[in-house]
């Protein structure tokens, strides 16, 4: 049953007048042309792009017990009143993608996410990958204040899941992706708030701690507040405990009461069945002993039955003789089938091991050609698209007479055509090249054999007038093929032409060659080729040492494959003749048994009727007795019926008072459960107006330690800052070698600040009448010397510090040299990357302004995005400016929290997003209840823009989270429109059924007019 907190979500169609949109969860994700965007599409199988999110499981989170969203891959528009878990989804994807629970605005500790009461809570994002769909699950300890984290059910860390998060291009902390209802209004106040905190913090210290103290004494008047209600709390429910025991124990009282009249009632039932039945077996027992009377007089004298009985006997020991010998004859039958048997499974592994050779030979051609070995296993299971015959590969089909020569064929026919398919119709070779060479990539040969056979051509020249020479036969006779094989190789390789000899041929070499004239000659370890010069008519010969065969040194035999065929078709044959006489066997086993057992039922009843009279007379005397015993055992039925009417009056009087009893206690009971629920009641206002001081001590108290590190931090800038002055003042006294005691000089002391910040950009007074370049400065040093050249009488000390000084200064200089050329590295390098950066960037944000610039137009306003700072050097202050105008009187004015309207805001801050849809490539966003402050007009133009927009092809999901909307606005085929309901009757996700909804509201519908 649900509880009455629990909430669920489920996609159903919007109540408008078009048609009912496509739930897109549902759609098999399929390839669709689409133009170009204006930056590169994020990857895609479908609907969904990479990264976007298909399903949301949601337990014990927030207020939901159990839920399960699965959003569609376009525009998710998420409706549903105040208060009723929309925002809890939003939180659900942000802490489910690692996100930081105080980026939320609701709590600062995940544990605070989980719902009130529960120990544990669940979150689960299922993100779509084109290699497969990836499941983050973050399990929630409230205890600990912990999270477990899983990636497809398998335990990980969080730094894992952020790793694989920021992978798909997701940034829940981005708020041009995520953009949280609590984010939106305050993050430009908060900015400038902060710009002004720095200047009012240790007031805002000491305010904080003030505002404390009142809020503390009223947490500690609630709390013992609470602890009195919580006692009455106990209180009553001690004597609401005591007042439910006595009322148990009141109804444990009356129900055995009822238990006792319901036995008397059921034993007084029993007594007169006994009764009733005793009568119907005395009338059952005389009906039965006449009717046994009479039979026994109507039997007639036993005539003599012996002769008969004899005579069936004898033919019943004849009938077992018979069977006896059959059934010796299918023992027979069944020890020539087991014979057969092993017979029949010698063969067989005969036979298996005949293809266990012939399986060597492919797993040679696998290894060695795998494209061919593919192509036979699609041959094998295509033949029937081939007019005509189409041999396997030629090393499959041939058969060595002798492995031993399997180097000679092996020699002789190169390995592609080795591995050649063997065709007799040109029509079927083109079938098969374009199936396997065009469509399935493999590379593999075919041949035709020839039209008229070759295979049984003689040689040119006996065999009987070579053997003179060592040679022993012709290729073609060492080796078995099919005759279109055959016939190909001897067509192509003259294997008919070609003799094999011995160490003795190779020997006599020279005259084999000049008096046999043969054109290739093999020996027992060489191949010779000769040719005849068309010139000067001399002989040419080359010879070749022989490779090792590798693919034909496996035999089989085939014609003794053919016989353990054969042999196997006569065992089955006489296998099959051996059942044929087992059945006819069996046949007349079940005549001669069923001949039996007739016999033996006319023995049984000639022996029946011999001892009839006997058995009749016995039954009679034994009814008699039963009869007697029946009609002695009486029971007087009126008396229990008194007796027992009287026990029971007497347990209803006792009943009745203890109803009387109980009537009372409930009422009391009642009465005390009233009182209890008010307690109750009081207790919860106390405890939330106690939890609502503590989270907001929690959050002042957050805030003065933030407050606090400020000012520190503050204190700690102002100490190394007084003390770098201390330094440099020591500096300055030793360089005009001045006492402690002495002051520094008026002319060298920096004037009054006068720029409001407190800093002074005047050099000292001593500096002012100083040249501004160096070579003013050296001109004037030279000057100096000069004169300086002219005193007489120096003391010996000056000079020396004239001296030094003067090293000093050639020090400082090339020291400055080299500053000046480090400084001109840096500049030259800070050129180049911000080159880099900034042009990609300067067309980023025109892309982005023309966007948003044709958006504000189509509204009949005016809006432009530029990238702004003051100074191009400074880095860290560029930023993005947005100024809009939305009256035609007005000028364009920069989007601020204090210049326009909230609704203004609203309505910029949505474009602006809408402008980062296509440009800014990411796999989902987020935006909560951004229609909030905008008027009916600006809500349907924006909203029919978002349509437009979220609902393009390859763009990215979009999450549009509202709790109202206004009538008759444009939807898109592609949109999910998810309601979200609570209540405490709601069902539980894997019970409800949208399309039985569905068909219950139509049935509803169309019943309804005729009523």
């Amino acid at each position: 049953m649900a509880t009455p907190s629990r909430k669920t979500s489920t996609p159903t169609p919007l109540p408008s007048k078009r048609p009912p949109p496509r739930d897109p969860s549902s759609e098999v994700p399929s390839k669709r042309r689409t133009s170009a965007p204006p930056a590169p599409p994020l990857p895609s199988s479908g609907p969904f792009v990479e990264g976007s999110i298909v399903r949301i499981a949601m337990e014990n989170f927030l207020t939901y017990d159990i839920c399960e969203v699965c959003p569609g891959p376009h525009l998710n528009m998420i409706i549903g009143a105040n208060g009723t878990g929309k925002s809890s989804i939003v939180c659900a994807i942000c802490l489910g993608l690692a996100g930081k629970p105080a980026f939320m605005g609701r709590a600062d500790k995940v544990g605070f996410f989980v719902k009130r009461g529960c120990s544990k809570g669940m979150v689960e994002i299922e993100l779509f990958r084109t290699s497969g769909n990836l499941v983050i699950t973050r399990e929630i300890d409230v205890a600990k204040n912990q999270s477990f984290w899983f990636i497809n059910k398998k335990s990980t860390t969080q730094k894992v899941v952020e790793e694989q998060v920021a992978a798909l291009n997701i940034q829940v902390s981005n708020l041009c992706q995520f953009l949280p209802q609590v984010e939106y209004e305050n993050v430009r106040q908060e900015y400038e708030e902060v710009k002004l905190a720095r200047d009012r913090v240790k007031d805002e210290v000491r305010k904080l701690k003030e505002g404390q103290i009142p809020m503390t004494r009223r947490i500690e008047e609630i709390e013992t507040q609470r602890h009195n209600l919580e006692s009455q709390i106990k209180v009553k429910a001690t004597d609401i405990k005591e007042t439910s025991q006595k009322c148990k124990q009141k109804q444990d009282v009356i129900e055995r009461k009822d238990k006792h009249i319901e036995e008397l009632q059921q034993a007084l039932i029993v007594k007169q069945n006994e009764e009733h039945d005793r009568q119907r077996r005395i009338s059952n027992t005389r009906k039965m002993i006449e009717d046994l009377q009479n039979e026994l007089k109507s039997t007639e004298n036993c005539v003599n039955l012996q002769p008969q009985i004899d005579a069936i006997t004898n033919d019943l020991r004849r009938v077992q003789d018979e069977k006896e010998l059959c059934e010796s004859e299918i023992i027979d039958k069944h020890k020539e089938r087991e014979t057969l048997e092993k017979e029949k499974k010698s063969v067989n592994d005969q036979i298996v091991q005949f293809d266990n050779l012939m399986n060597q030979k492919e797993d040679k051609l696998r290894q060695r050609y795998r494209d061919t070995y593919d192509a036979v296993l699609w041959l094998r299971n295509n033949r029937d698209k081939f007019k005509q015959r189409v041999y396997e590969p030629i090393m499959l089909t041939i058969n060595m007479k002798d492995n031993r020569n399997a180097k000679y064929i092996e020699n002789h026919i190169p390995s592609n055509d080795l591995r050649a398919f063997v065709f007799e119709s040109q029509e079927d070779m083109e079938v098969f090249l374009k199936e396997v060479r065009d469509n399935k990539k493999l590379r593999v040969n075919a041949v035709i054999a020839p039209k008229s056979s070759y295979a049984d051509r003689a040689p040119s020249r006996s065999l009987n007038e070579l053997k003179q020479y060592g040679f022993f036969s012709y290729l073609r006779e060492l080796f078995d093929a099919p005759a279109p094989v055959m016939s190909y190789l001897c067509s192509q390789y003259h294997i008919h032409e070609v003799p094999v000899g011995t160490e003795r041929t190779r020997e006599r070499i020279e005259r084999v060659i000049q008096e046999t004239r043969l054109k290739q000659i093999y020996t027992a370890e060489e191949k010779y080729v000769v040719k005849t010069s068309f010139y000067s008519n001399k002989v040419i010969s080359s010879n070749t040492s022989l490779k090792v065969a590798q693919f034909l040194t496996v035999t089989v035999d085939l014609e003794q494959r053919r016989h353990l065929e054969e042999h196997l078709k006569e065992i089955n044959r006489k296998l099959r003749a051996v059942e044929s006489g087992l059945i006819a066997l069996r046949e007349t086993n079940k005549h001669l048994e069923h001949k039996d057992n007739e016999l033996r039922q006319k023995k049984k009843e000639l022996l029946e009727r011999k001892n009839k009279k006997r058995q009749l007379e016995q039954k009679i005397s034994s009814k008699l007795g039963s009869l007697k015993l029946m009609e002695q055992d009486t029971c007087n039925l009126e008396e229990e019926e008194r007796k027992a009417s009287t026990k029971i009056k007497e347990i209803n009087v006792q009943k009745a008072k203890l109803v009387t009893e109980l009537t009372n206690l409930i009422k009391s009971c009642t009465s005390l459960h009233i009182q209890k629920v008010n307690l109750v009641l009081q207790n919860t206002t106390v405890i939330s107006e106690k939890n609502k001081l503590e989270s907001d001590y929690m959050a002042i108290s957050s805030q003065l330690r933030l407050t606090e590190q400020h000012f520190i931090e503050l204190d700690e800038s102002r100490q190394r800052l007084l003390q770098k002055c201390k330094e440099l003042m020591k500096r300055a006294r030793q360089v005009c070698n001045l006492s402690a005691e002495q002051t520094v000089p008026q002319e060298y002391q920096t004037q009054v600040p006068t720029i409001p910040n407190g800093h002074n950009s005047s050099p000292p007074m001593a500096f002012q009448d100083l040249p501004n370049t160096l070579d003013e400065i050296d001109a004037l040093l030279t000057e100096e010397r000069s004169r300086a050249s002219c005193f007489t009488g120096l003391n010996p000390t000056v000079v020396e510090e004239y001296t030094k000084r003067e090293e000093e200064i050639e020090q400082l200089t090339q020291e400055l040299k080299i500053k000046k050329v480090e400084l001109d590295k840096y500049r030259e390098n800070i050129s180049q990357v911000k080159e880099r950066w900034l042009n990609p960037l300067k067309e980023l944000v025109e892309k982005i302004n023309e966007k948003f610039s044709n958006f504000f137009s189509s509204m009949q306003c005016a809006g432009e995005v530029d990238l702004h700072t003051e100074n191009e050097e400074d880095y860290d202050k560029y930023g993005i400016r947005i100024r809009v105008k939305f009256r035609s009187s007005t000028q364009l004015h920069e989007l601020t929290p204090h210049h326009q309207s909230g609704g203004e805001r609203s309505v910029s801050t949505m474009l602006y997003l809408m402008a980062l849809q296509e440009l800014n490539r990411c796999p989902f966003r987020v935006v909560d209840e951004i229609n909030q402050g905008m008027d009916p007009i600006n809500e349907r133009r924006v909203f029919e823009m978002v349509v437009n927009t979220a609902c393009k092809e390859n763009t990215s999901q979009y999450f549009f989270i509202t709790p109202k909307l206004l009538q008759n606005l444009p939807y898109s085929e592609k949109m999910t429109v998810l309601f979200v309901y609570n209540g405490p009757h709601m069902l539980e996700p894997n019970r409800w059924n949208l399309k039985a909804f569905l068909r219950r509201r139509r049935r509803i519908t169309f019943t309804q007019p005729s009523q």
